[in-house]
């Protein structure tokens, strides 16, 4: 069987959220695409790896990858894109903030592509009720700058909810913390960019593993790290052609 979606979701001691986010995965797809679920368990020293085994011996397109010690969510998100079967990627957090009910949405989105087309459609939570009113300023700022110096078309680029082939993803520069700048990556090679507001929720259990400090110094490093890759980036129209031309 073939599949069409490969939903890739980075955990780190998500014991408690495994099971009530893959019941939502399967409601909101199940019949109506080919899909299989990559679950990427970064060094997690709670039971989170059990709860994905326990579940995958009744659900076989549960695919479970798992690293040895924790390192970090692009790296997770890299290792589980890298082995997933599917031509389009949906991305989403293991904390159950993202509502899977939204994944359609970006998965039908994406579908009205161009065949072989660079593109990622992008979540936006617009009305973060799960957030603190801190976190949504943090967020807030963080955002109006990465935008103003990259120009990446996207309000919310922290939203984990994205949706784009794996074809494209592979021939991006793979670098830590790369995941915050997908959309500015996929746009450096083209792409097309298109934002589709999303459900947010609370946390269904458990804590955040960012703070405020490791996602600032950490990303404004990363921000002019990307605003150099894109300025070095030389994009040419190709044209075949031959003696008659």
């Amino acid at each position: 069987m073939s599949i069409d979606i490969s939903v890739v979701v980075p955990a780190k001691n998500e014991q408690h959220n495994i099971a009530p986010l893959i019941r939502e995965i399967n409601q909101a797809l199940s019949g109506n695409y080919q899909y299989e679920i990559v679950y990427v368990d970064d060094g997690s020293e709670d039971d989170t790896s059990q709860r994905l085994f326990e579940i995958q011996n009744n659900q076989s397109n549960l695919r479970i990858i798992r690293h040895k010690n924790s390192v970090g969510q692009s790296t997770a998100v890299f290792n589980g894109v890298t082995s997933s079967r599917g031509t389009l990627i949906a991305t989403l957090d293991a904390d159950g903030q993202n509502d899977p009910a939204d994944l359609p949405k970006l998965i039908d989105a994406a579908l009205n592509q161009p065949h072989h087309s660079h593109f990622c459609i992008a979540g936006y939570r617009k009305n973060r009720s799960g957030d603190s009113a801190w976190k949504r300023w943090q967020s807030k700022v963080a955002n109006s700058i990465r935008q103003a110096l990259l120009n990446d078309e996207t309000p919310d680029t922290g939203c984990g909810l994205k949706v784009f082939s794996k074809e494209t993803f592979m021939s991006l520069p793979y670098f830590d913390h790369m995941h915050r700048f997908l959309p500015a990556l996929i746009k450096r090679r083209g792409g097309h960019i298109e934002v589709v507001e999303v459900n947010h929720r609370e946390r269904l259990s458990g804590k955040s593993n960012y703070s405020f400090s490791n996602r600032a110094f950490v990303g404004l490093i990363d921000l002019f790290g990307v605003i150099w890759l894109i300025r070095r980036y030389k994009r040419a129209e190709v044209i075949e052609t031959n003696h008659e031309s």
